[in-house]
């Protein structure tokens, strides 16, 4: 077997893997709220979102990917070179979304694979084989670079005011309701939290089926970038895995170190989210679900009692979203500087 395809099949392999790592990781993050308020158990939630989540990539389109995939140029470089920097910009990413898991902190796989990629690029190729996007922005126009760190800036925030305003409509809608409202909410997460997870599957996954057919055009596989089938069915089964092995450390972050949820939080939580985050995928943009999720639980509690929001607990998640892009760079580039020295 040549090097090329050698080389190939292991970056497919890690891809997958990343994509395996994102399931796991960003699971808490859709099942987080549903278990607080206890509308599931943790078994049907997981089982539910599973399924949506399986869906999502099959269903969402391809225009995220189509993002995720052009926004580091490197077909001028030799075949072999191009694809060492995308494994290694992935294996940066896994790297730091691995350590975040590890320490039950909620961070961005997003924002760990741009940092990864992009970081890895810069160091091995230059910053001219990265599609910032500068020129497009001046005239109005978005892609790139600039693109995604525009999305994955905007989403958080719109994420807490659409929940703030969402959870005072709610708040003045059910005045005066009998408790035993509390039941029919949980029974409406059965639809929110899957609407949630079929958003989630149709951004967080289309990222992977971008690099994935990125690295089949490389490679000398495909003739132009367009996502084939078994693209999307395999990084749909694989992301669908990660949600079934569950991140039960975030989960204990978001669904009870932010702010105390009840149904009625819950509900407006994943309904805020669901609807942010898809419409981020029709217009191609991918977000951090994790980054969505965080904010409309702290928009939520902001709307109803700000002193009972633990900005602490939000302070430490903002700063590890600052941080996590120059930490995937940093670790892509180091093993990028591993694989150079021996190889």
């Amino acid at each position: 077997m040549d090097t090329l395809l050698t080389l190939t099949i292991a970056t497919i392999v890690i891809v997958l893997v990343f994509e395996y790592t994102n399931g796991f990781h960003d699971a808490a993050n859709i099942i987080a709220t549903v278990i607080a308020s206890r509308a599931m158990t943790p078994v049907q939630a997981v089982l539910l979102v599973a399924f949506f989540e399986f869906l999502g990539p099959l269903l969402g389109g391809t225009a995220v990917a189509n993002t995720i995939g052009k926004f580091i140029t490197l077909d001028d470089l030799d075949r072999v070179l191009s694809l060492t920097i995308v494994l290694c910009g992935l294996i940066g990413a896994i790297a730091w979304n691995l350590l975040t898991w590890w320490r039950g902190i909620p961070s961005s796989s997003s924002h760990a694979l741009v940092g990864g990629l992009v970081g890895v690029v810069m160091a091995s190729a230059g910053s001219d084989h990265v599609a910032w996007g500068y020129d497009e922005l001046l005239r109005g126009e978005l892609s790139g670079v600039s693109k995604m760190i525009i999305a994955l800036i905007l989403s958080p925030i719109i994420g807490f005011w659409v929940g703030y305003a969402l959870h005072k409509i709610m708040l003045l809608l059910l005045r005066g309701a009998h408790p035993s409202i509390n039941r029919d909410l949980r029974r409406l997460q059965f639809v929110t939290s899957a609407g949630l997870a079929f958003s989630h599957g149709a951004n967080d996954a289309q990222k992977s089926m971008g690099v994935l057919t990125l690295v089949l055009l490389l490679g000398g596989f495909i003739p132009t970038f367009e996502v084939p089938f078994w693209v999307m069915l395999a990084c749909s089964l694989t992301i669908t895995a990660g949600i079934l092995s569950g991140g039960w450390q975030i989960v204990r972050t978001l669904g009870f170190s932010i702010y105390k949820i009840r149904p009625l939080h819950a509900l407006d939580s994943q309904l805020t989210a669901a609807s942010v985050i898809f419409a981020s995928s029709l217009f191609g943009a991918p977000v951090s679900t994790t980054h969505v999720v965080a904010s409309s639980i702290m928009g939520i509690g902001a709307s109803e009692r700000p002193k009972a929001v633990r900005w602490g607990k939000a302070g430490e998640i903002v700063t590890t979203w600052l941080i996590t892009i120059p930490g995937a760079a940093a670790m892509s580039i180091t093993c990028y500087l591993i694989v150079h020295a021996y190889a």
